[in-house]
């Protein structure tokens, strides 16, 4: 007699092939930061900083604007911590190279001069951020976290702010360059007397032309300049910055 087993139970294997197992957790890499500050206790200061966290690190240190772009460019780090005062310039004019040449990596400037306009020159190069050098250092850590994260670290309503008056600047900088242009010497020679009190007759008198060559040289002040008296000419010429003293 023919004894016929019972189906085979069928145990299945519960185990991922190796291509499918689930990755051990690695390890985030640190913030690669590289430092620009021309004072070397304050750079070194830096580094200790950097140092005594776990998940920042140095990669180099800068002490000028060429330096700065240099070694952007031959670290590449993830955020730039970039001093505003250096010898050859300003931070900001080491973030407008470094986006001109390399990338666009965050840079957070520190420096002790927190005024309107160098607040401007930060975010018209582009930086992302602005810490006072008297910050704690629990303080710039973190703010070197948020700019890798690509975090704005300036207050969306002081930003806006920042961006109205970089926009008049900018405006105003153009106006200067075309009246700097347009206005021939004599007339800005004119012009500086007119700042100086002098009326027509005592222009011509102190530069010993005609009375009437000089009442010609104001008229053409007036239409380069947009104004309707000597007093309006004279106030438009010290808004962009075209008077000397």
């Amino acid at each position: 007699m023919t004894v016929t087993s019972g189906p085979r139970k069928v145990v299945p294997d519960l185990s991922l092939p190796p291509r499918q197992r689930m990755p051990e957790t690695q390890p985030a890499e640190p913030i690669r930061v590289l430092i620009v500050e021309d004072h070397r206790l304050v750079a070194e200061g830096l580094e200790a900083l950097l140092g005594a966290t776990s998940d920042i690190r140095s990669v180099g240190v800068a002490g000028t604007v060429a330096e700065a772009v240099r070694l952007d460019g031959a670290v590449h780090p993830d955020v730039i911590l970039m001093d505003f005062r250096l010898p050859d310039g300003t931070g900001a004019d080491a973030t407008a190279q470094i986006r001109r040449q390399h990338r666009a990596v965050p840079v957070v400037f520190l420096s002790t001069d927190d005024g309107e306009d160098t607040l401007i020159a930060a975010v018209r190069a582009g930086g992302c951020g602005y810490l006072s050098k008297s910050r704690a250092a629990t303080e710039v850590a973190a703010a070197i976290r948020r700019a890798a994260e690509g975090e704005m670290l300036i207050p969306a309503a002081q930003l806006a702010g920042l961006l109205a008056r970089a926009q008049e600047q900018s405006r105003d900088e153009a106006e200067r360059s075309r009246l700097l242009a347009e206005l021939t010497p004599r007339e800005k020679e004119i012009l500086q007397l007119m700042a100086d009190g002098l009326d027509n007759r005592a222009i011509a008198d102190r530069l010993s032309i005609g009375f009437t060559t000089v009442r010609g040289h104001v008229q053409h002040i007036l239409e380069k300049l947009d104004a309707h008296s000597k007093l309006e000419a004279v106030a438009r010429a010290a808004k962009y910055a075209l008077l000397s003293g």
